[in-house]
């Protein structure tokens, strides 16, 4: 049997015919179970409310960037690598983004922990 790596902790078989409905089936199926195993809220797009699901997929992605950068700032300040000028800069254009994630989050109709997802045995995303 061919092996699908679905993450790290978790292995799909699929039977040798891959392509035939049977195996696709099969995959589908394990599939389903590895979803169903998993805790927590997933992210779902809603097929009739296309917009804001894919708004709330961007802004969780562009929410993790600004965590990212938070991070990185701290630790250049924390490091003394950066000016007074420099440091005043970042905080205000980290205050901005993190406004305007704000204001697009309530554009979409999601609140902040909206942006947040369980990622099972991983942990929270933020």
């Amino acid at each position: 049997m061919n092996q699908l790596e679905q993450s790290p902790a978790t292995v799909i078989d699929v039977p040798p015919q891959a392509g035939s409905e049977e195996s696709l089936a099969h995959a589908l199926q394990e599939v389903m179970q590895v979803a169903k195993s998993a805790r927590g809220p997933r992210l779902e797009i809603d097929p009739h409310d296309v917009r804001r699901g894919l708004g709330r997929l961007v802004l969780t992605l562009v929410k993790l960037l600004h965590e990212i950068l938070e991070r990185q700032a701290i630790r250049r300040i924390e490091g003394g690598a950066l000016t007074d000028k420099q440091v005043e800069d970042m905080g205000w254009t980290l205050m901005r983004q993190a406004e305007e994630i704000e204001r697009m989050s309530a554009e979409f109709g999601l609140k902040t922990e909206e942006l947040n997802l369980d990622l099972g045995p991983l942990g929270r995303l933020m």
